[in-house]
Parts: structure tokens; sequence; C-alpha cells
């Protein structure tokens, strides 16, 4: 297929460091809209460094697209959740207030959220089970209550594209799961989902589609066909995989 048959699509994406190493090389893939897809590879493999690539947080070679437009055009549709480690916690926002960030993206400038976006971000954090916290600290959270309110600020977004690096990292079971079921009902409303992810048990019945990564692109398409011993030997260096998928 066309990069065009696609809704969100990565195109020769390189990144190097010093002395020209390169920790991603010519990584091309493309996932459809409506869909929840996964990035998966061992530790170091560049999953976090391709996000940041796409988002143009780092300087790269290639581009991300997102209806054939570069992301860079489209910003206020992707809606983007770092791994916990790199949010400095100790920032002084509520919960709600938290959420709220997501709003302004659709605000027009030096427009602050007026009721009718504190009533939005309410109802996103009732969705994840958040609500009850709206006043608390983001930094006396827990790391699933943390990612819940994240989740709830990229619903207020209206975002199309969701990318989350290490959602699931360290979170309890009860946030995995309010946070998987809410994230398949926004892909059923048409909205995509990319997300860095590594219980490999798991990746069956989460996604949709998924990319296997070590530096370039092993494997990539629908989980059914991508997903494979033979990607999983090439992605981790592995003689055998299988326990770890079971």
């Amino acid at each position: 297929m066309e990069r065009s048959d696609f809704i969100f699509s990565v195109a020769h994406v390189s990144v190097a460091y010093q002395a020209g190493q390169r920790v991603l090389d010519d990584a091309t893939f493309a996932f459809p809209a409506g869909s929840i897809n996964g990035l998966i590879g061992p530790n170091g493999a560049g999953k976090s460094t391709l996000l940041r690539a796409v988002l143009n947080m780092i300087p790269h070679q290639g581009q991300g697209y997102l209806d054939d437009i570069p992301l860079a055009a489209v910003a206020k549709d992707i809606a983007y959740v770092a791994q916990t480690s790199r949010i400095d916690l100790t920032f002084p926002i509520t919960v709600l207030g938290c959420v709220l960030l997501g709003t302004y993206p659709r605000l027009a400038l030096l427009q602050r959220p007026r009721e009718r976006e504190r009533r939005a971000a309410r109802s996103a954090l009732a969705e994840v089970d958040m609500l009850d916290f709206q006043q608390r600290q983001i930094g006396q959270l827990s790391g699933g209550q943390l990612q819940r309110v994240f989740l709830a600020r990229c619903l207020v977004q209206h975002a199309r594209l969701i990318i989350l690096d290490e959602p699931f990292a360290g979170i309890d079971a009860h946030s995995e799961q309010v946070m998987m079921a809410l994230l398949r009902t926004l892909a059923h409303n048409g909205e995509t989902i990319l997300m860095v992810h590594h219980d490999l048990k798991t990746v069956p019945a989460y996604f949709d589609n998924v990319a296997l990564i070590n530096r370039r692109v092993i494997a990539a398409g629908p989980t059914a066909t991508a997903f494979t011993d033979d990607a999983l030997r090439q992605a981790y260096g592995l003689a055998d995989v299988g326990g770890d998928r079971q």
C-alpha cells in the first residue's frame, strides 16, 4: 500500500548521535485509522527515540505523517504522553489542572479554559476513575493513577493520534485494565493509538498492529502476521522466545 492508504506513517526516520553512530536506521512503517498499535523491542532499541524524532523533539532524518501531512503541521491533532521518568512530578499542578492542559491546543491564543473545558476535564477524569482526585497534586499519585490522568488529558484534547511511551510500565493491574478499555473505545471511534510496550505476553490481546524494532524495523503490520517467533528472535536476539509469549 502507498503511504496515503494509512492515517499514520513513518517514512525513512533515522537518528544519529555522537560520531555519526545511528541509534535508529531508516524506520518505515504505517498503521490504519481506528487502530491500537504497539512499538515492540528490547531496551535501547530506539522505540522512544523514534517517538521523539517524529514529534520533532530531537534532530533526525525522515518524517512522520498524519493523513499524508507532516506531524509538525498538525500538532493540535496529536496527544503525547512521555515516560513517567521524563515528567517533573514536583511541578505544582493539580490533577484537574493537568487535564485542562489538554484543552489549550484548541483554545485561542492567550485564552484560558472556561467552565465548558472544566466540565470536559471532569468528565474525562470520571472516565478514567480519577474524578475524586481532581484537587490532588500530581506528585501525590501512584504510577497507575498518574497514567490515567495523562490519558484523561488526551481525551479533552480530542486528538486524532495518541502517542504513549510505556504507559503500563510499573502500574497496577486496575489502571492497566481501565486504560486498555478506554483505548479500545477510542480506537472504535476512529482515533489511532501508538504505544511503546514491553510485555510480550499481552501483545496479541492488546494490539491490532505492531512494529518490532531494534535500531531498525524488523517487522511491521497486523499483529497476527508481524508478531512472529522469527521476528522476535531478530528483534531480541534470543534463541527461544516461546516462553516470553506465554
